[in-house]
C-alpha cells in the first residue's frame, strides 16, 4: 500500500472535543470527562444512597417525624505515604538479596538529598517467588527453574504535597519506575468527624424553624437519634479515567481483506470526588487537589405537640 489511503479502508482518527469548538459552549465547560462514566463517584454516591435507608421497623410512630441532615466535608490531608515497588531477579535467593540492597540503598541515599528522615522510610519484604522458562529440546518445550525474584515495597512518609515530583524522579535515577499509590492521611479523624457533628446539628435546627413556621406544627424539644452514619472516601478510591477519541468502524468485509492496525489512545485519570448533589451542606466545597471527603447522614425522630 506504501501508506496510500485506499478507499476500502477505514483509518482510526483521533481528535480531542475541545480543539474543534470555535466559540464558546458546553464542550468548553465539560471538557473531555465528558467521554468517561464516573464509576469511582458512582460507587461512592450509591454508598452515600445506601446509608440512608431505612427498614420499616426504623419508620416512626404516627404522632412523630423524622428530621435529617446530610453533610459532606473536604478536608485536605496532614500527610501522604507514597508507596514505590522493586523488583529483582537473579539466579540464586542471594544474588536476588544482592541486588535489591543494592538499589534500595541508592533509594534511601537519594531521600536523604530530599531530606527525607529515615524514619519516614519503611522497606517492606512482600514476596520472593521462582521463575520459571522453557528450554527448547528438538520439538519439546521443557519448564524449568531459572531462578528467583525478590518483591520489596519502600514507603516514604511526607507532609509536602509538591514532594511527590521529587520522590518520583529519584526513584527513576536508581531504575525504580512503578510507584504503586499514594495514600492521603488525616490525623485528627475525630476532630473532622465532630466538626462534621456539629455541621449536621445545626442543619437539623435550621429545618426544624422551617418546618415549624411552613407547616404550622410544633416539635417537642426532646430528639431521638435514629441513624447516624459516618463515611469516609480516600482519594486513592476516587479517580475514574475516559478515553477521549472518535473512530471510524472498518467493515466486515474489510476486516476480513486487511490486518487492521489500530492506533494508541490516551488514557486519561482524574480526580472525581463526590459533590454538593444530595447533601444539605457541603463545608469547604471548592476543591483544587484532591481531598479526603467525610461525610454525615444523620435521622432524628421528633415527637409532635398535640
Amino acid at each position: 500500500m506504501n501508506g496510500t489511503r485506499h478507499p476500502a479502508i477505514s483509518y482510526v482518527l483521533a481528535f480531542s472535543s475541545l480543539l474543534f469548538v470555535s466559540a464558546p459552549g458546553a464542550a468548553q465547560v465539560s471538557g473531555n470527562v465528558g467521554y468517561g462514566q464516573s464509576t469511582a463517584k458512582a460507587r461512592a454516591e450509591q454508598a452515600e444512597r445506601s446509608l440512608r435507608i431505612l427498614t420499616a421497623q426504623d419508620l416512626p410512630p404516627s404522632n412523630s417525624m423524622f428530621v435529617e441532615a446530610a453533610v459532606l466535608m473536604n478536608v485536605k490531608a496532614d500527610e501522604y505515604v507514597a508507596v514505590f515497588a522493586i523488583a529483582e531477579e537473579a539466579t540464586t535467593v542471594q544474588g536476588a538479596n544482592v541486588k535489591m540492597d543494592a538499589k534500595v540503598k541508592a533509594f534511601r541515599d537519594a531521600l536523604r538529598a530530599l531530606r527525607v528522615q529515615d524514619t519516614d522510610i519503611y522497606v517492606d519484604h512482600i514476596a520472593q517467588p521462582k521463575t520459571y522458562g522453557f528450554s527448547l529440546s528438538g520439538d519439546v518445550a521443557r519448564e524449568q527453574l531459572t531462578g528467583f525474584e525478590l518483591k520489596k515495597n519502600v514507603s516514604i512518609r511526607f507532609t509536602n504535597r509538591d514532594l511527590i515530583d521529587d520522590l518520583v524522579l529519584a526513584a527513576a535515577k536508581v531504575q525504580i519506575h512503578d510507584l504503586v499509590k499514594v495514600e492521603y492521611v488525616v490525623r485528627n479523624i475525630n476532630a473532622v468527624q465532630d466538626s462534621v457533628r456539629g455541621a449536621a446539628a445545626g442543619v437539623i435546627k435550621q429545618k426544624i424553624t422551617r418546618y415549624e413556621q411552613l407547616l404550622g406544627i410544633r416539635l417537642q424539644p426532646s430528639a431521638q437519634v435514629y441513624a447516624e452514619r459516618p463515611a469516609v472516601y480516600y482519594p486513592t478510591d476516587m479517580y475514574d479515567t475516559y478515553v477521549a477519541t472518535e473512530s471510524e468502524s472498518v467493515s466486515r468485509q474489510n476486516l476480513q481483506r486487511y490486518t487492521v492496525e489500530q492506533a494508541r489512545k490516551a488514557r486519561t485519570f482524574y480526580f472525581n470526588p463526590l459533590d454538593g448533589n444530595g447533601f444539605d451542606k457541603v463545608i469547604n466545597p471548592v476543591i483544587l487537589e484532591p481531598m479526603v471527603q467525610f461525610t454525615l447522614y444523620l435521622k432524628v425522630k421528633y415527637e409532635l405537640v398535640r
